[in-house]
């Protein structure tokens, strides 16, 4: 999108300063020129509201359940971490940082070499710079202090999207109330760490289901994107329509 910026805007300039000029006033302009001039503020307005302001995206796998669903498209505000330039990714102005329970968009930071692509992963932020996070037997612990959870009945919709014999329960991280799925019968890694200054622990609320900070590690703050905010739409792939229930809910 910036390459398409960078193109119209440089034809409309040249148009502007060097062919209009020489033109009659009854001549048409050429057809790339009229493109060109059309198109530019459109493309420049998506670009300053993606880059700055908010940015959609698609939920494509169940880590998040039950928060969020495979099919749902969310927006994700760009300014809450820091005003950061496309594709330089240079933060020019501090707005605020990652609060315990927030729900991120990041890029996965593990890359085997530094050409591959930047894929985005979402998560819930459980452990913040220099927090010792601990997670055994289905628990967050940190700073040694157990989180809460609370047992909560299934929905029908739940059971339809979550896997058998899994259980639903509240859970309180920091100002967050949110929802989350365990398997009891099912192992995955255990074990402590202690969070590096200027990085943050990540999960996924489908607990076994997830992949994140207990297998890859932490995410440095500049692979931050943003704080997810609201499911704007929700496609099932399965039944072929819109979830109209999903559509604007906020995300907690």
């Amino acid at each position: 999108m910036v390459l398409l910026v960078a193109v119209t805007g440089l034809i409309w300039l040249i148009d502007k300063l060097f062919w209009a000029p020489g033109r009659d006033n009854d001549a048409k302009e050429p057809v790339v020129v009229e493109y060109a001039r059309s198109f530019f503020p459109i493309i420049l307005l998506v670009l300053v509201i993606r880059s700055f302001i908010a940015e959609p995206f698609r939920i494509p796998s169940s880590s998040m359940v039950p928060t969020l669903h495979i099919g749902d498209f969310i927006l994700v505000n760009k300014f809450s971490y820091g005003i950061r330039l496309p594709v330089l990714n240079t933060k020019i102005l501090e707005t605020g940082e990652p609060e315990r329970g927030d729900v991120v968009v990041f890029r996965y930071p593990v890359k085997k070499n530094k050409s591959d692509p930047d894929i985005d992963y979402i998560k819930r932020v459980v452990g913040l710079p220099g927090d010792k996070v601990g997670y055994f037997n289905k628990t967050i612990y940190i700073n040694g202090e157990p989180v809460a959870q609370e047992p909560q009945e299934k929905t029908e919709s739940m059971i339809n999207i979550s896997a058998p014999g899994s259980e639903l329960r509240s859970e309180q991280l920091g100002e967050h109330n949110h929802l989350i799925v365990v398997e009891p019968g099912v192992k995955r890694v255990e074990g402590e760490t202690v969070v590096p200054e200027g990085h943050y622990f990540v999960m996924g609320d489908n607990r076994d289901n997830s992949n994140d900070s207990r297998y890859w590690g932490t995410v440095p703050e500049e692979n931050l994107v943003g704080k997810a905010f609201l499911v704007w739409m929700s496609w099932d792939w399965n039944e072929g329509g819109i979830v109209w229930n999903r559509l604007g809910q906020s995300i907690e």
